[in-house]
């Protein structure tokens, strides 16, 4: 950054102001590392070092720093002044020992009405966590308002007098550090034309890129490394690390050099510090596992191939790391899983969790039916202060916070509220949610799934809901009635198109259950309970009669998909035999002769 461009704007705001104003109140980023120019080199350090430094090249012959708990402390002084740290507190009518002197609200209240009187060079006073000063801004105790009453008449009579050889006008100085405005008495800061107001913003990209070299070379092998892996390095530090703070790249640095992280891996030292957790479990993965996946999912999802390719593609693409944005942050993975129900949506999800971490319960579940009030974006990333829940923290970000490296589904999320839907915005862009503690929970790990059923139905002009598409369509009919469903949804409906340009081409639409699929299925259930009968002592084998009608019975209606193969399963097979095998007096291997359907299904049964 060429001349005075590597200064924030905030300290162009200050130095503006100082000939103007008598009091000034920073707000905002104050509790971060701040640039600062070191001969050529610009550095990051802590903001009274930088706002201590500014006031004596601006003029000040003294900058003291004050808190509520360490008192006063003088901060830096010009070069020429006399007299140590004790003698300049000494002139406050302070008691100073070894360069600091206690005070509490009283003591600090007199000592700003001596720093207005005080003659000869000017002095500054950098009053640090100002909000601490009060317990409420708005219910002041008696010391509280006499102290900002003070402040406030002082700011009004206080004088400026020339100083230096351009004699450029300086007041002794009062300059308040505190998170938000509203920190102080409104009465103090709103309407007082001797008080500015400075907020300072978080760093932006070229506030990184200045100091991305200071830090760059306290990497452990920077000293070793070619000019053109040091320059990689810097824009690796500065391109996955938008949106950071100057502290968090500075901790980066420290935990790189702490975990001897190589110079060519800052990125690596980025993830480390988001996430909380050195290994890499998507690199633990075995790439066999994957490569055998489409047996493995296809055994549990059937019919839904194109799916499965499609979802293995997104898989792949995670693992690997590749197609994402250079230092983005965004999840792994994304997929939008949208078809009929019943036809394996959230079984896909399963099948994948336990495909990357051999545990099909490792994934975490939102049902969105839940979040269909407009406040309940607070489950997910936790209530503001003040408000109840508070100390809880957010569902989503907890659970990330706790889990970094896992499979997280949205089911059935056109349910949601448009509200709680805007939080996505923010995870599919940057892999960032900030929680309403202010924390930021990083994504950058996790592989994203929603599911929904849009596009099955469609509305017609007078609200009644219709079937967008059937049973007997071809596929790739379905497929482009359900996506042009779900882009009108978003688009028209919810008014919300930049949410569907996030999910791109990983709109992944199943096919409706066909009949020779359904038979497979049905197969596969059956033999599933047979095995949870032998399971249980109960030896049951079923004749070809029998098999037969339930076939029939069970794959007659395909509307519920899977799911609704199962509902009648259980109905023409589990529970008749359930009630059989529980009035049944001998025990030992039975066979199922017949199926006898009704208002209650009855087994016939014989000894095998």
């Amino acid at each position: 950054m060429a001349g005075d461009d590597f200064q924030p704007r905030w300290i162009r705001d200050l130095l503006r102001f100082l000939p103007l104003k008598s009091q000034f109140l920073l707000t905002g980023n104050v509790r971060d590392l701040q640039i600062r120019k070191i001969g050529d080199h610009v550095v990051a350090q802590p903001m009274r070092a930088v706002l201590a430094a500014t006031l004596v090249e601006a003029g000040y012959a003294h900058v003291v720093g004050y808190d509520p708990v360490g008192g006063f402390s003088v901060l830096s002084q010009s070069e020429g002044q006399p007299g140590d740290a004790d003698a300049v507190l000494t002139r406050l009518g302070l008691a100073p020992a070894e360069g600091r002197a206690a005070a509490g609200p009283d003591l600090f209240a007199i000592t700003l009405e001596r720093l207005s009187g005080l003659d000869g060079a000017p002095v500054a006073v950098v009053v640090d966590f100002a909000a601490r000063l009060t317990i409420r801004p708005e219910a002041l105790s008696a010391s509280e308002h006499q102290l900002f009453t003070r402040a406030l008449i002082l700011s009004q009579t206080a004088e400026a007098r020339p100083v230096g050889p351009s004699r450029a006008p300086r007041f002794n100085a009062v300059i308040w550090l505190a998170d938000k405005e509203g920190d102080l008495p409104d009465w103090l800061t709103i309407g007082n034309p001797r008080l500015r107001h400075i907020p300072v913003a978080p760093p932006d990209r070229a506030a990184r890129r200045a100091v991305a070299p200071s830090l760059v070379r306290g990497l452990p092998s920077a000293k070793d490394a070619a000019p053109e892996a040091i320059k990689e390095a810097e824009d690796d530090l500065v391109d996955t690390t938008e949106g950071m703070l100057l502290g968090d790249l500075s901790a980066v640095v420290q935990l790189a050099r702490a975990e001897a992280v190589a110079v060519g891996d800052v990125s690596e030292a980025v993830r480390r510090y988001k996430v909380g957790v050195t290994e890499d479990a998507w690199r633990k993965i075995e790439p066999e596992r994957i490569r055998r996946g489409a047996d493995s999912l296809s055994k549990r999802v059937m019919g839904q191939e194109h799916a499965l390719v499609h979802m293995l593609d997104i898989v792949k693409r995670a693992a690997t790391g590749i197609g994402g944005r250079r230092g983005s942050g965004r999840p792994r993975g994304i997929a939008f899983l949208a078809g009929p129900t019943g036809v394996g949506k959230t079984e896909l999800a399963k099948s994948v969790t336990e495909l990357l971490f051999g545990d099909e319960s490792a994934y975490i579940r939102f049902d969105m039916s839940e979040f269909s009030a407009e406040h309940a974006d607070q489950r997910l990333i936790g209530a503001p202060p003040g408000y109840v829940g508070y100390d809880v923290g957010g569902e989503l970000t907890n659970a990330i916070r706790e889990k970094p490296f896992s499979v997280v589904l949205f089911d059935e999320i056109e349910k949601a509220h448009p509200k709680v839907l805007d939080k996505f915005l923010q995870i599919l862009d940057d892999g960032v949610l900030t929680s309403g503690r202010g924390d930021r929970v990083y994504f950058s790990e996790a592989l994203i799934i929603f599911t929904s059923n849009l596009g099955i139905y469609s509305t017609t002009p007078d609200g009644t809901p219709v079937a967008n598409v059937r049973p007997e369509q071809p596929y790739e009919e379905v497929r482009s009635r359900v996506r042009a469903e779900i882009a009108n949804h978003f688009k028209l409906v919810l008014n919300r198109p930049e949410i569907l340009n996030r999910f791109g081409e990983n709109v992944i639409v199943f096919d409706f259950i066909r009949p020779a699929i359904a038979e497979q299925i049905f197969a596969s259930m059956i033999a599933a309970v047979l095995r949870e009968a032998a399971a249980a002592g109960h030896l049951v084998s079923i004749g070809e009669e029998a098999l037969a009608a339930l076939r029939r019975l069970c794959t007659s209606d395909l509307s519920n998909g899977g799911r609704g193969i199962r509902n009648l399963i259980e109905a023409h097979l589990v529970n008749p035999l359930a009630r059989a095998l529980f009035d049944r007096a001998r025990p030992g291997p039975v066979q199922v002769l017949a199926v006898r359907a009704g208002g209650v299904t009855e087994l016939e049964l014989a000894d095998a």
